[in-house]
């Protein structure tokens, strides 16, 4: 069971509900206006509702038990006129709610993907994407399904109840307070399967986002899996996973079909006890059988919203769920600041031209508590120098570039690029400055102009210009497009090294002042890695570069040459000297040409 544990997606455990609906009620306020317009009809709406037993009563007390035929037509026509004014409104009213819904949950999609887009790389190594994924869709459409239910409505409900039970007093006080009678059984089938409904649905919304990510981790693995005949493995997990989300939804279908059944047989306890009591109430001579035509009415439009409230209970239950997920994410792993408190007053010092271009200075990091992966590292880089960085795996290669570019934060020590450290650089600023090859080149769904550009101008300008210097325009060229082929899912109608040569094109079209190879030339092969070799001549002539090597051949005309063993610089020089100590790089050397 590859699924789990870390993975897996957290039921969140307290409900705070006023606090959810405060905190959503603001993605209202740009919409002021569209929400009081809903809340202009919903008075017109309830007015129609409430407006037609009364009519009833009147066609039969004042005409039909009275025998006087003429003014029944007019009452009809006014009923007719009720019910299609009811219609119109309503058409309005479920509209306005319909596009508000779709502009709150545009809004809300927009802010929680900005907002994934600026967390740390810490966030990613411990939240799956299907996770992610879900709360942007899924939740996201949770809230659809209550503006859809008819948030705001409720207020309408309300306006009608109140309406019917003033109505109902005023027309007969003691056939009110026996079919009220009902009214606490009601409240207390309602409060009891709150709870319970709430922490269903919030197991629903977890074992979904489970399954997602399960689907999305398998899915992108599907070579992996059908290479090494995992099919049957894979197939038992989905079926678990799956298993698990049917269950949870199974108590939400029982608790919604118990509270929708609870009040259809409290609305016909009521329904008797109004015959009952009226009946003996128009026998006294005490009430009209129109009145009691229009109290039969009115109950019926009394539950009638209660019954739609069990429905929009459920909904709203789902929506709070995913309301509690989505600002759950909003909330959780804040931005990082571009300038740590202690570093926003301090100076720029500018680049001293007798200064390090770029200085590691006595740098402690780790990944998980005191694991430290660097131990009080140091390093130095000219301008336009090239300096390698090699090791063995694991010793802290790829943690020197992933830090340069505040992918992560150093714990102790210091980083300055050009004098400056570069936590006071806004990152939008440091990353213009830093071009980066990794080893696995990710490319985007498009055409390859775009995966080269990534819709920059400036980098468009650079196109054809980027494409030539690391030879990636001569694969491009044969292509039936050009620059304009397709680029499908991770680009897997493209092979290895004609990826790693766009991902190549990308950073020089972008004109970096600091160049960072991550292992770039490890998954081409020998002849793609000539191709890059020979662009890469021109390409790092002026520029400083950072080169983390697998290959060592490919850093021997490097100007500086360090060897990291466990965190910590061992040795460092040119390729003649380190071949000469016989120290780590010689070992390392060895042991890749020994044949």
């Amino acid at each position: 069971m590859h699924f789990g544990g870390i993975y897996e997606d957290e039921i969140v455990g307290k409900a705070y509900d006023r606090k959810l609906m405060g905190r959503f009620l603001r993605y209202l306020l740009p919409y002021r206006r569209l929400v009081a317009g809903t809340l202009v009809v919903l008075p017109l709406v309830a007015a129609c509702r409430l407006a037609q037993p009364w009519l009833l009563k009147v066609a039969i007390d004042n005409h039909i038990v009275a025998g006087k035929m003429e003014g029944l037509p007019v009452i009809a026509a006014s009923y007719l006129g009720l019910i299609l004014a009811e219609a119109a409104f309503t058409f309005i009213q479920v509209y306005l709610l319909q596009y508000l819904g779709q502009r709150v949950m545009f809004n809300l999609r927009i802010e929680l993907f900005s907002h994934v887009q600026r967390l740390s790389t810490r966030f990613f190594d411990r939240t799956p994407a299907g996770s992610l994924v879900t709360r942007l869709t899924s939740d996201v459409e949770a809230l659809g399904e209550m503006f859809a239910a008819g948030i705001i409505t409720i207020v309408g409900d309300i306006l009608v109840l109140a309406g019917i039970i003033g109505i109902m007093l005023w027309m007969n006080l003691r056939l009110s307070l026996v079919t009220f009678s009902v009214l606490p059984v009601l409240f207390w089938v309602a409060f009891t399967f709150r709870n319970r409904m709430r922490t269903a649905f919030r197991q629903v919304r977890a074992r979904l986002a489970n399954l997602n990510t399960f689907l999305a981790e398998s899915i992108g693995g599907m070579a992996i899996v059908q290479l090494f005949n995992r099919q049957r493995g894979e197939q038992e997990e989905f079926r678990r996973l799956n298993r698990e989300y049917r269950d949870a939804n199974l108590p939400v279908i029982t608790w919604d079909a118990s509270l929708f059944a609870g009040v259809e047989a409290i609305s016909a306890v009521a329904v008797g006890l109004i015959i009952w009591y009226g009946g003996g109430e128009i026998g006294r001579g005490t009430l009209t059988f129109g009145a009691l035509v229009a109290f039969i009415q009115y109950i019926e439009k009394f539950f009638s919203p209660i019954r739609d409230l069990s429905a929009k209970y459920s909904v709203m239950q789902g929506a709070m769920a995913a309301l509690e997920r989505i600002f759950q994410l909003l909330d959780t792993e804040k931005p990082a600041s571009d300038s740590p408190p202690s570093l926003q007053q301090s100076p720029l010092t500018g680049e001293d031209v007798h200064s390090p271009f770029i200085e590691f200075k006595n740098v402690w990091f780790a990944y998980q508590g005191e694991e430290y992966v660097l131990k009080d590292f140091n390093l130095q880089l000219r301008r336009g120098e090239k300096l390698a960085l090699v090791g063995e795996t694991g010793g802290g290669k790829t943690t020197v570039t992933r830090l340069l570019s505040r992918l992560y934060e150093i714990h102790r020590g210091s980083i300055t690029l050009g004098g400056t450290d570069i936590r006071t650089l806004p990152l939008a600023t440091l990353r213009h400055k830093i071009g980066i090859v990794l080893q696995d080149p990710y490319l985007f769904t498009g055409t390859i102009a775009y995966n080269i550009t990534l819709g920059d101008p400036a980098a468009a300008a650079r196109l054809e210009q980027a494409a030539t210097m690391v030879g990636a325009d001569r694969f491009i060229h044969r292509l039936p497009k050009g620059f304009n082929e397709e680029v499908r899912e991770r680009g897997v109608n493209l092979s290895a090294g004609e990826r790693q040569l766009i991902s190549f094109a990308r950073a020089v079209a972008f004109d970096p002042e600091v160049l960072v190879l991550d292992e770039a030339t490890a998954s081409v092969d020998s002849e793609a890695e000539r191709l890059i070799e020979e662009g890469l001549k021109g390409l790092l002539s002026g520029r400083t570069s950072l080169v983390v090597a697998h290959r060592l051949s490919t850093i021997r005309d490097a100007d500086r040459i360090v060897a990291i063993h466990r965190g910590e610089k061992m040795e460092e020089g040119n390729h003649q000297e380190l071949m000469a100590a016989r120290g780590l790089y010689y070992r390392l050397y060895q042991l890749q040409f020994r044949d």
